[in-house]
């Protein structure tokens, strides 16, 4: 048997109590940090109460999703039908059509609404003039907080192939056809596309304005005293600080695939567009809403918001792994 020496059976013992006091002043220190912030706590009660019943407590309705729900019977009374509610979106004829429209509606707005706000934000980075910039950012700004029952009304007037100003437009000066934006297949999808990115550009480049702001300006004198351009501080200062927000927002964009923008469509879309422009939520909608299939609608939300939870933690711990830190 071997025995340890004394001195360092010693400096065992000091050690582990050392490492007790700390995590018991640790611990002091945190309950001392809860008493001292109670009326924090207490601003937050009202929220949490309204998210508990508003948010959690509706969860208990998912049960509808393996039954053949009843209005009559109630939750409690209904058939149970297993899985057979989500083998529905899969069998029905319009099902894949549905899930395809929606994530290539909402790849475009991601692919392109982030090359609009990375663009606008080194333009706007560019003007020299602080009250130019201000200006400019209050316009692009505005779109963002406008409903889409509001937008969705004005476009349908500029967009209309009779007498609307976009095609009347066209025709004036290239001698185009009028065009049915908003009822064309061919065009809805675009047409959705472009109008969101005008809509959210402006507020969508607040996370490339902050990084912009965040940059050395001795990169810059430096750069200037070597001679180099705007276009060359550009290249070589400017976008490669941008790259690690950049690859942010698009590795969180990810969790976004399945969410094409409910209140946009169902304020411009209509029957003619159901091939290119019906989306999950739309469709359940539809389905639950308007045709009364409770279990069904129930069914798809549910499938949406699995694949959601997934594509949201795959993309955080993405964004974290690329940030270099750990999120969660």
């Amino acid at each position: 048997m071997i025995v340890p020496p004394p001195l360092l059976c010693e400096w065992g013992v000091a050690n582990m109590e050392a490492v007790q006091q700390l995590a018991e002043h640790k611990a002091l220190q945190r309950r001392k940090r809860r008493s001292d912030n109670w009326q924090l706590y207490l601003m937050l009660l009202p929220a949490v109460i309204l998210t508990l019943i508003f948010i959690y407590a509706p969860m208990g309705g998912i049960v509808m999703a393996f039954q053949d729900y009843k209005p009559y019977s109630g939750i409690l009374h209904s058939k149970w039908v297993g899985m057979d509610n989500f083998k529905f979106l899969f069998t029905y004829p319009d099902g894949k059509q549905v899930i395809w429209n929606t994530f290539i509606i909402a790849v475009l707005k991601i692919v392109f609404g982030t090359i609009a706000t990375f663009t606008f934000a080194l333009l706007l980075n560019e003007a020299r003039q602080k009250f130019m910039r201000n200006t400019i950012q209050t316009i692009v700004f505005l779109p963002h907080f406008l409903s889409w029952v509001v937008l969705g009304g004005v476009f349908m007037e500029i967009l209309a192939p009779n007498g609307g100003l976009v095609n009347q437009f066209l025709q004036d000066a290239f001698g185009i056809k009028p065009i049915f934006f908003l009822g064309d297949n061919r065009y809805f999808r675009a047409t959705i596309v472009v109008t969101d990115i005008w809509k959210e550009f402006g507020y969508g480049s607040i996370l490339f304005l902050a990084a912009l702001a965040g940059i050395n300006p001795s990169l810059y004198e430096a750069a200037e005293i070597d001679g180099a351009g705007r276009w060359k501080m550009t290249q070589h200062i400017t976008i490669p600080s941008l790259v690690p927000t950049l690859v942010v927002v698009v590795t969180l964009s990810l969790s976004q695939v399945l969410n094409a923008g409910f209140d946009q469509i169902f304020n411009m879309y209509n029957p003619l567009v159901y091939q290119t422009g019906d989306i999950i939520d739309t469709f359940v909608y539809r389905m639950g809403l308007i045709g009364g299939n409770f279990s069904v609608s129930t069914a798809i939300g549910l499938f949406k918001s699995v694949v959601g939870l997934v594509l949201i933690i795959a993309s955080y711990r993405l964004a974290g792994k690329f940030a270099g830190y750990k999120i969660f």
